[in-house]
């Protein structure tokens, strides 16, 4: 396994990005042979706000489950910019991701097919990940949407009820306006996820197939149920995989788990390693919402 830490200058933003890249290769299995390394089946996964490339390195377990299961994952860092883009100041994040698919693919030994090639995020990232996903068919098979803001068409409506500059300032008019541009027809652009799953669907291309979860104490977790009933109306492949929990890492950390583990198209290869030195023990995400309200209960983690 080895962990990259890249610097790269893209050409769509115009400067230095960096991301951490998960590479499953050199791997020894337990009977002492190296493990034939194929084209990498490839996850890019993408954080939240306030975050950056590091976040899923250090808020989760993301780097144990890609290397027992082969998977090579790409980490970029997308600022507070919702992985969208806006004309009016030549920011475009939007196709910075797929700027980053082709770059990565380049550098590394990773899979160029549609069906090994997966994107997800939480919260600012599970929205990144959803537009991106469906702008961007033709190279994305699964997308993963954990927490994901999908609020944002309704929210911005009522832009002029907020405060210009509030003390969480991702939350005000003037920031907002930055991302997303003229807010008057939002609701009926590509930004919104529901215009694109329909026009996607109405297109006649392959459908990518989704993974939504969210914490059932999470204030986004209505928006991201009723986002998972009008993907399956619209013909869409949806695993809807609710938990307990909030908008908090040990919720993606228990949700990214289970994603890998069970839903992706993965096979185990675990490898020795520091601190593997048997076969996989055999575990489950089984974990209680707090000590408190759940001591010496089981719930029911992501559906399975």
């Amino acid at each position: 396994m080895a962990l990259a830490e890249v610097n790269f200058f893209s050409q769509t933003l115009m400067r230095t990005v960096p991301f951490y890249a998960i590479l499953p290769c050199d791997k020894t299995g337990f009977d002492g042979k190296r493990q034939e390394n194929t084209p990498f089946k490839t996850l890019y996964l993408l954080h939240g706000i306030f975050g950056n490339y590091t976040d899923w390195i250090t808020g989760t377990r993301i780097l144990r489950w890609a290397t027992d299961y082969g998977l090579a994952v790409i980490m970029p860092s997308g600022d507070n910019r919702f992985y969208t883009y806006n004309k009016a100041n030549g920011e475009d994040y939007a196709a910075f991701i797929e700027e980053l698919v082709y770059e990565t693919r380049d550098m590394f030994r990773l899979s160029h097919d549609r069906k090994d090639t997966f994107v997800g995020g939480l919260s600012m990232g599970g929205y990144g990940a959803i537009t991106n996903g469906l702008r961007y068919p033709h190279l994305f098979s699964r997308i993963i949407g954990l927490s994901s803001v999908l609020h944002f068409p309704t929210m911005l409506e009522t832009m002029e009820d907020m405060p210009e500059t509030p003390d969480c300032y991702p939350f005000g008019r003037t920031f907002l306006s930055t991302i997303f541009g003229d807010v008057k027809n939002l609701k009926e652009s590509d930004k919104n996820p529901v215009v694109q799953a329909k026009r996607l669907a109405d297109s006649g291309q392959p459908l990518p197939v989704f993974y939504l979860s969210c914490g059932v104490d999470d204030e986004l977790y209505s928006v991201n149920e009723a986002f998972a009933k009008t993907l399956q109306d619209l013909g869409y492949d949806v695993a809807w995989k609710p938990g307990p929990g909030a908008h908090e890492w040990d919720f993606w950390d228990r949700a990214i788990e289970n994603v890998i583990r069970t839903w992706l198209p993965l096979e185990n290869r675990e490898s020795l390693g520091s601190g593997n030195i048997g076969p996989d023990r055999t575990g489950d995400c089984e974990l209680p919402e707090t000590p408190e309200k759940h001591l010496g209960k089981k719930t029911e983690c992501f559906g399975i």
